[in-house]
């Protein structure tokens, strides 16, 4: 049943019109999400003029036991410049409660990345995106993080000029 869902919304996504998205595209993760695997994905061809908003969307579902989220971003320049971020993302409610668009137990979320950013370059821009999730206490990484079933990146042209 969880599978029909999932492509169902899967097909949704692609039958879908969104004439905000410069890009957007998801990578599916395999059962758990490894501490030393990085989601990889490469955008060209955006204008160099224009100004973007990019984020971070990933799809989690109730295997997920923590109600915030860390992550370790790279933008890499086509020129070879990276810029590395690490963010912290809220997930849930107090009471428990998922945030996100969805229903059952699968939630998309649109978290802010990047605001009124150029790609003034031209060519390639590869960015990489990795959990860092840790337990209380702990030094190590979470190393299979159960519950974020795709992770993708979301570029959306702003209305400024």
């Amino acid at each position: 049943m969880h599978r029909l869902v999932y492509a169902v919304l899967f097909f949704m996504c692609f039958i879908s019109c969104d004439k905000t998205a410069a890009f957007h595209e998801y990578k599916s993760l395999p059962k758990y999400w490894k501490s030393d695997s990085a989601v990889i994905l490469k955008v060209n061809d955006l204008d160099t003029l224009s100004q973007y908003n990019a984020f971070i969307t990933l799809r989690n579902d109730n295997a997920y036991a923590f109600s915030n989220l860390f992550l370790i971003t790279e933008m890499q320049f086509p020129n070879g410049k990276t810029i590395t971020d690490t963010l912290e993302y809220k997930m849930a409610e107090p009471d428990g409660s998922w945030l996100g668009e969805g229903f059952g137990d699968l939630k998309e979320n649109k978290l802010w990345y990047k605001e009124n950013i150029q790609f003034n370059e031209t060519g390639t821009y590869t960015f990489k995106v990795k959990q860092a999730m840790r337990r209380n206490g702990d030094v190590d990484p979470i190393s299979d993080l159960e519950g974020i079933k795709d992770v993708g990146l979301r570029i959306e042209k702003t209305n400024e000029l």
